[in-house]
């Protein structure tokens, strides 16, 4: 009821002619563009192409992310120095780190996936942190008694008790990923959606502007939901923090 809502309020300022149709295209041409796209495949190897980055990017996100988490939770020395100043570079804008990809990496593939991977692994760390802070110290104590010690330990009881919040993490990290990528496409010639958003702009075509933001929201919107949002759903049924009725 809420997007027919905003459909037809959407026709409604489409036909009191405010602003050139150019500028403010009606729902059905940004759908005719949207479905051009998808036809003569602009937009499906645009988005084959944005996913395969995202893909990469965010799996090295991933993995830094948490092994920088489990050392901060794990030597409260090197929490006290790098802590502070790991929550100072997550506020960032992820487009800041840009320029210093473009002079270390050149005009390439590596710029945008270092932008990707600095946006996203900061906040999977942070999340790590935070779980690995938050368990309970009886459940230490009891790996202590029953000889757990070393990577058993981690792999145990540390790892299993913050998942909760690691998820968490994957799923701020995955919006700041997909933030960072588009951002990294859209400002040099790289294929991709963001490159597609920027080549609507440049042809001041709207509808395909519109039409691709869709398209990014949608694809976003589907992998914190119907993925990330579906693990979560199952680790907090699995760990007893929503009840299994739910």
């Amino acid at each position: 009821m809420f997007y027919a809502f905003i459909l037809v309020l959407w026709e409604l300022l489409f036909r009191a002619s405010i602003w050139p149709d150019y500028l403010f295209p009606s729902p059905a041409g940004v759908f005719s563009a949207l479905v051009k796209g998808i036809y003569d495949k602009t937009f499906i190897i645009g988005l084959l192409v944005s996913l395969k980055r995202i893909l990469l990017g965010y799996s090295v996100s991933l993995v830094l992310g948490v092994v920088l988490g489990l050392l901060l939770g794990s030597f409260k020395v090197l929490d006290d120095m790098a802590g502070p100043l790991l929550l100072g570079i997550r506020t960032l804008p992820s487009i800041c780190w840009l320029p210093i990809g473009l002079l270390w990496f050149g005009l390439s593939e590596k710029a945008i996936l270092f932008v990707v991977i600095m946006g996203a692994a900061f906040s999977i760390a942070l999340a790590t942190d935070d779980g690995i802070k938050n368990i309970p110290p009886i459940y230490l104590k009891v790996a202590s008694t029953m000889g757990a010690k070393g990577p058993r330990r981690y792999l145990t009881v540390i790892l299993p008790a913050a998942l909760p919040s690691i998820v968490t993490g994957m799923k701020l990290g995955w919006a700041f990923a997909w933030r960072s990528l588009m951002a990294g496409e859209m400002l040099f010639v790289s294929l991709g959606l963001g490159h597609l958003l920027m080549m609507g702009r440049e042809l001041n075509d709207m509808k395909q502007v519109l039409a691709v933001m869709i398209l990014i929201v949608a694809v976003g919107i589907t992998v914190d939901r119907a993925v990330l949002g579906k693990i979560e759903q199952q680790i907090r049924k699995r760990w007893g923090i929503i009840s299994l009725e739910t």
